[in-house]
């Protein structure tokens, strides 16, 4: 009988840009992880996609773990010589998402940067509308990350994707099938807003999820404000934060949603550098306990 639960996988985030992503796969592979994105920060170096896939499949061999999504982040709007090599990697990820086994390329969308949110609009549809159909003709859906990357409505350097009044504007510009979002409920709470109707109304646009948690601490924020002097809020691995999961779960359940919770491990101010895997296994257990159907087949 096939674990009901499985329709959502467990997993986490597997660095690819400067690391051999295989080994850290091979690494960590008995942990207990479901599913692991590799992902690559701005370049993929001149990697070999089609090896680096192999590679990755070979090290995980004949566990039952997949690979959903693979990330590519940086900012393809621009031309740069970083956001040109950024954008090169977005079509590599497109056109080699298949060696992985993974059907998703997840990352920013990038952004015309220090210029309000809307000024990107015109380059976001050329850039996206192009990549769209390239990944389309491959059966590769493409996932926005819900990151500011500490941007806002008026100026940035990454992303527009952060905001659900931008996705409106841009699925707008964009309406093709095969684009949504990496969502995770921590860059919400960073905007105080609520993650669990947000769920309910972007469910068939959320093709990954992150799993990242956030603190908000009221206290700060009663005395001193929002992005103030005082720190109103920390990224968390889920497990330390505020949120819910079973909540979460539930929702992206009640709304037929499958797929894989990739944890995004290390931005947690406790649990991160030697004891990031402590935090990130801690997590995963717990986002395993909030998925349920840990029973035997």
């Amino acid at each position: 009988m096939t674990n009901p639960a499985k329709a959502i996988r467990i997993g986490t985030m597997v660095r690819a840009t400067n690391e051999d992503a295989a080994k850290n796969i091979a690494k960590i592979a008995d942990l207990g992880f479901e599913s692991f994105e590799p992902f690559f920060w701005q370049t993929t170096n001149g990697q070999n996609l089609a090896d680096l896939g192999k590679r990755c499949r070979d090290a995980i061999g004949d566990r039952d773990i997949t690979i959903s999504t693979i990330g590519m982040f940086g900012n393809p709007l621009e031309e740069r010589e970083m956001d040109l090599q950024t954008l090169q990697g977005w079509k590599d990820c497109i056109d080699n998402a298949h060696h992985f086994g993974a059907t998703c390329v997840a990352g920013f969308t990038g952004r015309i940067r220090n210029q309000p949110l809307t000024d990107s609009l015109p380059r976001y549809k050329q850039v996206w509308s192009e990549l769209a159909k390239r990944a389309a003709d491959k059966g590769i859906k493409i996932a926005f990350e819900n990151c500011a990357m500490d941007g806002n409505w008026a100026t940035g350097d990454w992303n527009i994707a952060h905001n659900p009044d931008a996705w409106e504007l841009m699925f707008n510009e964009t309406p093709d099938d095969n684009l949504g979002l990496e969502w995770e409920p921590c860059h919400q709470m960073v905007y105080l807003i609520e993650p669990l109707p947000q769920i309910r109304k972007w469910a068939k646009k959320i093709f990954h999820v992150h799993g990242k948690d956030a603190t908000i601490r009221w206290d700060v924020i009663k005395e001193h404000g929002i992005f103030g002097k005082e720190k109103f809020v920390f990224m968390r691995t889920p497990g330390f934060g505020d949120s819910n999961w079973t909540d979460i779960i539930s929702e992206l359940r009640l709304a037929g949603w499958s797929g894989s919770i990739d944890i995004e491990g290390w931005h947690d101010p406790v649990y991160r550098d030697a004891l990031e895997m402590t935090g990130q296994v801690h997590g995963l257990n717990y986002l395993k306990r909030s998925r349920g159907g840990e029973f035997v087949e």
